[in-house]
């Protein structure tokens, strides 16, 4: 019997009434293993007006209860890593230790949220004037709504929702409908924990319920990741419906090796952040510029370890690379290898005819590497969001940069050197929101934000760190004056407030 997976509107599983549902596969297998249902804009507009009802009393919750309940779901967050790991890699492909890595980077930002009194501390500025006191508070702004994509379905909806719970917010979640059944079990977890009814929850669906959040005029912010094209239009879309917005987009990771590197690190980095996780994450290297004569020793090294790489079923402990998310994305990353010679690269892997024996229906595709790639090719220009890395060929550093900074994409970035000076400079003049020295992804620990440049962010606010804390609250100033007992009336002044 197929699964299905429905709603979490108020504290509990509510089943779809809209009558659509859409199908998730096993990656693996290419079989469909669950049903999920697609909410109305009714069934959108209940999860709103229930989160609504919540903020009523929640928002006026005290910090001590929030952060109380926090720690409790941390705790069961922890104790189901396993469960929730199972259920990713059984609807994204993922291998197991990629799933559980994702759990705990989340578990990060649960435990920034556990501490958030720190960052709601407000100011206060005495005697400004005479007996007069200015504070600086902020407060919640609502309901607040996260649209998450398919490649990390509990890690990124956990930038965004423990944040804004323990701020003050109540809190919608539209997850991928390609893997939604991690987002339930947080749910779940949540509920046991002691978080009220219809604080968080949990609509499925397509750009039906996407759009609806998007225009909800009880709907206060929304955050959202995925693809620049959609970023755009989550932003220009929400945004003319008032609302603030973080919307970050899609990615072109270059991954700058200096002469003077270690080789054979930069080979290992290349290889982990080009094809961990099948290459399906923002954050991946997806283009290597090798400076000087370098080049060939480089690819060589790259190649080697790359042919080494064991991909199976993400449930088999032996595998460390899975299928990818569809049949249709297989295909679609399968076209920038085969189209890639014609475009100028050179092949020096091809994975488009991979498959797994007894799982010959899955979404394989194997690993592949492309040198001497054209900056036109669509290789280079376009997020392929697979395992497939394009090297370039630059004779300088300062060539290398130009190359990098020419991409319109500014999400991350990293150099390997030996070079201090060299590094320096690279922070300094890369146009990207995160860099990397010697590091191949550099995702930001949950205390720092997440977020990058250019087409690959929209709006004004980084995910989670202070930013997070700042786009989930608005500011506010209170000015005081309390008349001393032995002050005379002040009589009417109608002149301009004076400061002292």
């Amino acid at each position: 019997m197929t699964k299905i997976v429905n709603h979490w509107i108020g504290g509990k599983s509510v089943e779809g009434t809209s009558g659509n549902f859409g199908p998730v596969t096993d990656p693996a297998t290419g079989a469909v293993t669950t049903k999920v249902a697609f909410a109305s804009v009714d069934e959108v507009d209940a999860a709103v007006a229930t989160a609504k009802d919540a903020y009523l009393s929640w928002g006026q919750s005290s910090l001590a209860k929030r952060t109380e309940i926090l720690f409790r779901f941390r705790a069961l967050l922890d104790a189901n890593r396993d469960a929730i790991a199972e259920l990713i890699t059984a609807e994204h492909g993922k291998v197991h230790s990629d799933a559980l890595g994702e759990v705990a980077r989340g578990l990060e930002i649960v435990d920034l949220a556990c501490g958030i009194n720190v960052q709601l501390k407000g100011e206060l500025s005495t005697q400004v004037a005479s007996r007069v006191d200015v504070s600086s508070i902020r407060q919640p702004l609502g309901v607040v709504a996260g649209i998450t994509p398919f490649n990390f379905p509990a890690m990124v909806p956990m930038w965004m929702f423990p944040i804004a719970i323990a701020c003050g917010n109540t809190f919608v979640l539209k997850p991928s409908e390609k893997d939604p059944s991690a987002s339930v079990k947080i749910a779940e977890l949540l509920a046991e924990a002691g978080l009220p009814d219809g604080v968080f929850n949990v609509v499925h669906g397509d750009k039906v319920a996407v759009d609806r959040l998007l225009e909800h005029p009880d709907v206060k912010a929304v955050s959202f990741v995925g693809s620049t094209p959609i970023a755009r239009y989550i932003h220009t879309t929400a945004s003319a419906n008032g609302k603030r917005v973080q919307a970050l987009g899609g990615a072109k990771n270059h991954m700058l090796v200096l002469p003077d590197a270690d080789l054979d690190a930069a080979a290992d980095a290349a290889v982990s952040a080009a094809y961990g996780s099948a290459g399906e994450r923002c954050m991946a290297i997806s283009a290597v510029v090798a400076v000087g004569a370098i080049g060939d020793e480089l690819v060589a090294k790259i190649r080697e370890r790359a042919e080494k790489i064991k991909i199976g079923p993400g449930n088999d402990p032996t595998s460390e690379m899975g299928p990818l998310i569809t049949a249709v994305h297989r295909d679609k990353v399968a076209s920038y290898v085969t189209g890639a010679a014609a475009e100028g690269s050179e092949v020096v892997l091809d994975g488009t005819g991979y498959t797994v024996e007894g799982f010959e229906d899955g979404h394989w595709i194997g690993i592949s590497l492309l040198d001497r790639v054209p900056t036109t090719a669509k290789a280079y220009t376009d997020e392929i969001f697979g395992p497939v890395l394009c090297v370039l060929r630059v004779d300088t550093y300062e060539e290398g940069v130009a190359l990098i900074n020419g991409s319109p994409f500014g999400n991350g970035t990293a150099i390997f050197t030996r070079d201090g000076g060299a590094a320096r400079r690279f922070q300094l003049e890369i146009e990207a929101g995160m860099v990397g020295v010697n590091v191949p992804i550099p995702v930001p620990v949950g205390y720092h934000s997440f977020g990058g440049w250019k087409d690959s962010l929209f709006g004004d606010h980084h995910i989670y760190g202070n930013d997070g804390t700042h786009f989930y609250t608005r500011g506010k100033v209170v000015t005081t004056r309390w008349p001393d007992p032995a002050d005379a009336p002040a009589g009417v002044d109608l002149g301009f407030p004076r400061n002292h």
